[in-house]
C-alpha cells in the first residue's frame, strides 16, 4: 500500500537518523504513556491540584474532564501541553515494564516512540531511566506508521510496535503490515473501555504476557 502523503516530521526524522540500529535484530518499538508509564494516574493527581477530575467512563479526554465544584465539563485547550510541562518527570512505571524489558532487551533492541512535546524529550529520557528503561527515546507527532515503519525497514525482523491509541496501532498497521502491533493499555479502568484496534496482531494489557508473545516470536524466528 502506497502512502505519498504520509511523511515523517522532520524534527522525528532527524531523532531516527541519529538511532544506532543492529539490522540483525529484533526490534522493539514502544510507546511510552500507557505502555511503559502510569499516564492517567498522573493526569488525575495533576487535575486534582486544579480542582478537577475525569470521568473515566470512555475512552477520551476530550468533554470528560469536569469541574469537582459542580460536575460540569471543563474544556482547557492547553491542558496536555501544561501537563507535560509540569508532570512528565514524575510520571511512575507501568507495572512490570521495567523488568519485562530488560529481560527481552537480551534478544531485541528497543526503541520508545513516544509523542509529546519535543521540549520535554530530555525529562522523558530522563523519568524512563530513572525507572531502569534507558533506551533510545524519539519524540514523535501525529500517526506514528511513517515512523515505524522507516525503522521497521532497517531491520530484518521481527519487528514489535506497542502502543494503546487504536489509531496508531492501525497506521502502522497499514504502513508496515510485516509489523505485529500489540494494542497495550497499562490502566485496567482504560483497558475494559475499549477493544482490540483495528490491524492489531494482539491485544495484551499485562507485561508478562506481552513478554511471552514476543519472546515466543523472536524464538520463532530464529528457528525458521
Amino acid at each position: 500500500m502506497s502512502h505519498p502523503k504520509a511523511e515523517i516530521p522532520a524534527d522525528t526524522l532527524v531523532q531516527l537518523e541519529g538511532l544506532t540500529l543492529d539490522p540483525n535484530r529484533p526490534l522493539i518499538i514502544t510507546d511510552a504513556d500507557e505502555v511503559l508509564l502510569k499516564f492517567m494516574r498522573r493526569v488525575e493527581h495533576y487535575l486534582e491540584t486544579l480542582g478537577l477530575w475525569i470521568d473515566l467512563s470512555s475512552f477520551a479526554l476530550s468533554n470528560n474532564i469536569k469541574s469537582r465544584k459542580n460536575n460540569e465539563s471543563v474544556q482547557i485547550p492547553t491542558l496536555i501541553d501544561d501537563f507535560f510541562a509540569s508532570e512528565t518527570p514524575f510520571i511512575e512505571a507501568a507495572d512490570g515494564a521495567a523488568d519485562t524489558l530488560s529481560s527481552l532487551s537480551e534478544h531485541a533492541q528497543i526503541i520508545v516512540l513516544t509523542n509529546l512535546p519535543a521540549a520535554h524529550r530530555e525529562a522523558r529520557i530522563e523519568n524512563l531511566k530513572g525507572h531502569g528503561m534507558a533506551y533510545p527515546v524519539v519524540v514523535n507527532s501525529g500517526l506514528k506508521g511513517p515512523a515505524a515503519k522507516w525503522l521497521a525497514d532497517k531491520t530484518a525482523g521481527p519487528v514489535f510496535f506497542l502502543d494503546d491509541i487504536p489509531h496508531n496501532i492501525t497506521s502502522v498497521a497499514e504502513h508496515a503490515p510485516d509489523v505485529n502491533c500489540i494494542h497495550f493499555i497499562a490502566d485496567p479502568r482504560l483497558a475494559k473501555l475499549i477493544s482490540k484496534a483495528k490491524g492489531a496482531t494482539a491485544r495484551i494489557d499485562i507485561w508478562a504476557e506481552a513478554h511471552d508473545f514476543i519472546s515466543g516470536k523472536i524464538a520463532e524466528h530464529a528457528s525458521r
